[in-house]
């Protein structure tokens, strides 16, 4: 298997944003830099991988991901 991995991240309101990145890398930085390029909070978003929540500390091994596969962001629903 190849080092690293190209991964889209996809959300219902956004452009979807591809990253490239090591199976070993933390998906903090893929988290902050989608956040950084669509103008979104971190807080008020979630990260999903097959239906589970995706964490900044997880990395693409631990989360048994493949070359071409997508993160779903879901946009949290802010109680007012």
């Amino acid at each position: 298997t190849t080092e690293h991995i190209n991964i889209k991240v996809v959300s219902s309101d956004a452009a979807e944003v591809h990253f490239k990145i090591r199976r070993s890398t933390v998906l903090r930085k893929l988290m902050e830099t989608y956040c950084d390029r669509t103008g979104k909070s971190m807080n008020s978003i979630r990260f999903l991988f097959e239906g589970e929540r995706v964490l900044p500390t997880h990395t693409p091994q631990e989360l048994e991901m493949d070359d071409g596969d997508t993160i779903d962001v879901m946009v949290q629903q802010v109680g007012g």
